[in-house]
C-alpha cells in the first residue's frame, strides 16, 4: 500500500455531543488533503457512543485507517471504549501540549476529544498538532510495544 495515500485516510466518529464539532474538524481535515471515513453519529439526537467507536476501531484493527478521532462529551466515554482494541492507543486531548506528547511518546493513533470541555479554536490546535507529530520512537517503543505485550 502506498504510505502516502495510507497516511492521508482519517476516521472520525461522535456522539451527539460532539456532532458539532465532527464537523468542523472534518472540514479542517478536508482541507489537509485527508478522506475522511465518518462513522457517525450523522445528527444532533442521542445516541450511545460505543455504537460508533466500535466501527472506527475495527477498520483501524484491520489496518484500513491510520488515525481516528473520535469526540464525546467528556472524551473519556470513546477513549475506554476505543482502548479496547488491541491495535488502538486512544488519548484523551484537551491541549495541545497532552495531544504532541500522546503522538511524541505513546504512539496514539486515536484522538479522543472533549467536546463539553474545550472551544474549536483550542480543537482545532489539537488535531493539527495531534497529526502533525511523530512519534519518537527509541525508548517510548519499548514502552509502546509493553502496552499490548506486557513483556518487559
Amino acid at each position: 500500500m502506498d504510505n502516502n495515500l495510507f497516511e492521508k485516510k482519517l476516521a472520525i466518529a461522535c456522539d451527539h455531543a460532539g456532532f458539532d464539532m465532527k464537523l468542523m474538524i472534518i472540514e479542517l481535515a478536508k482541507k489537509q488533503g485527508y478522506e475522511i471515513w465518518d462513522f457517525g453519529t450523522l445528527t444532533k439526537d442521542s445516541v450511545d457512543y460505543p455504537d460508533f467507536v466500535h466501527p472506527l476501531c475495527q477498520e483501524i484493527e484491520k489496518s484500513s485507517i491510520q488515525y481516528g478521532v473520535l469526540i464525546c462529551g467528556s472524551g473519556n466515554g470513546v477513549a475506554i471504549t476505543a482502548n479496547k482494541y488491541p491495535a488502538v492507543r486512544a488519548a484523551l486531548c484537551w491541549n495541545e501540549e497532552i495531544a504532541t506528547l500522546a503522538k511524541k511518546h505513546n504512539d496514539a493513533n486515536v484522538l479522543c476529544i472533549p467536546a463539553r470541555f474545550v472551544n474549536d479554536e483550542t480543537a482545532t490546535r489539537i488535531f493539527l498538532d495531534f497529526l502533525s507529530t511523530p512519534f519518537e520512537g527509541g525508548r517510548h517503543q519499548i514502552r509502546v510495544q509493553k502496552i499490548t505485550t506486557g513483556l518487559r
